[in-house]
């Protein structure tokens, strides 16, 4: 066994079989993954260094939900829902900004504070007296862990962010996460497709060689992944030690730095940390990002993602963070195409669902994750539309 892998065993006679094709075309079903899946499960929505300074704010769209993470006046950081708690209008339109001591909703310019309470509504003397904390903006829920920003819609059935990803702590902690700065800001993409055909994509390595050449390149047979145990899971490789046929890979591997902070089975490791249901974290040497998906429609998703620095780099650093960038942005690229192909084999009727290898036990096990989520998933034929909510439910009450 590669002395990098958990101790995680597959078993000899798992079921190789995937979730059905009706899983990825049904409106009814998406309906209960927003509120079963997305909503009461953590979702990462920024790193610290998003929103540094006291009145600093960034707003995020998901799964029907509108979040706003806030710099409060003593540099705490909050969550809200983005809605005035008069109309319900948006309270911040752009996605990143800075206030500087008080939220001023655009609609009829009622006024909140920093830390969400009520400061005042305009023309006060037509209302009856309102309590600051009575009418204060709706919290969500939310939790800093390494530098990232976690929020949650809803208590669901996961522990804190610190418990579920206990096992990576003591890795990840060498990368010193929490002090990196941004690059680029947050960025956001549309994509044709379901959004569990994104991630069955990125829960495997199996396609690496034959569909990412740059990868194949890079780190080769060094890769593995491991399934998702209790919402998390983990992929890890090593540089190649015959990389270099492709040129960003070549002169990524002149230039990669040799970080003193890290240990020595660390300076030349690409590691990806998965978080059910739709997060990844990855590591390398010079830089850390975090990327994401959620669905739009049953058929349009959104990828969502940021990637972070260190804040002191030389030069070389910073190169090496660039061709680093390339071959992300090459992947990235590659498995967009290789979703679209897949997702559109789901409405047809030759397809007779999926037959999974050895290699992609991580596929099946969060699909394991989703079906305890929505046992309705466990359905060979899918119910009607309008009976799927109610069916699951029965199918849950008698689990």
């Amino acid at each position: 066994m590669n002395e990098h892998v958990r101790d995680i065993s597959i078993p000899n006679d798992w079921d190789r079989r995937g979730l059905p094709g009706w899983c990825y075309h049904s409106d009814a079903l998406l309906e209960l993954e927003k509120d079963h899946v997305f909503r009461n499960h953590w979702q990462i929505a920024c790193h610290v260094s998003d929103v540094p300074e006291p009145g600093d704010y960034l707003a995020m769209d998901a799964v029907g939900e509108r979040a706003l993470i806030l710099r409060d006046k003593g540099g705490r950081l909050r969550a809200f829902q983005n809605i005035c708690r008069h109309r319900g209008s948006r309270l911040v339109t752009d996605e990143t900004g800075h206030c500087k001591g008080a939220l001023v909703c655009p609609f009829h310019g009622w006024v909140y504070n920093l830390d969400g309470t009520l400061r005042g509504a305009a023309r006060p003397q037509s209302f009856p007296p309102l309590d600051k904390h009575e009418f204060a903006l709706e919290p969500i829920e939310i939790e800093v862990w390494m530098g990232f920003v976690f929020i949650r819609f809803r208590k669901g059935p996961q522990p804190s962010v610190a418990d579920l990803m206990r096992p990576f702590e003591k890795e990840l902690s060498h990368y010193r996460t929490a002090d990196m700065v941004p690059t680029r800001g947050i960025w956001t993409q549309e994509t044709p497709v379901n959004w569990k055909s994104v991630r069955d994509v990125d829960n495997e390595g199996y396609h690496v060689a034959m569909a990412h050449p740059a990868l194949q390149d890079l780190y080769g047979s060094t890769y593995f992944d491991e399934p998702f145990v209790k919402g998390v899971c983990r992929s890890f490789a090593t540089y190649n030690p015959y990389a270099g046929r492709r040129w960003s890979v070549r002169n990524y591997m002149k230039l990669a730095p040799d970080p003193a902070h890290l240990p020595q089975h660390l300076k030349k490791a690409w590691i990806y940390y998965g978080l059910f249901p739709n997060a990844v974290i990855a590591v390398t040497p010079e830089t850390t990002q975090f990327y994401q998906e959620f669905p739009i429609s049953k058929d349009r998703t959104m990828l969502r993602g940021g990637i972070y620095r260190y804040a002191q780099e030389s030069r070389t650093q910073r190169l090496a963070r660039y061709l680093c960038f390339r071959i992300d942005r090459d992947t990235q690229s590659e498995d967009v195409q290789l979703t679209i192909w897949s997702n559109e084999s789901m409405t047809s009727k030759a397809f007779n669902g999926f037959y999974l290898s050895d290699l992609e036990y991580g596929v099946r096990t969060h699909h394991d994750h989703l079906r305890a989520a929505l046992p309705v998933m466990t359905l060979d034929e899918p119910p009607e539309e309008k009976d799927m909510a109610a069916m699951n439910a029965q199918m849950k009450a008698h689990k």
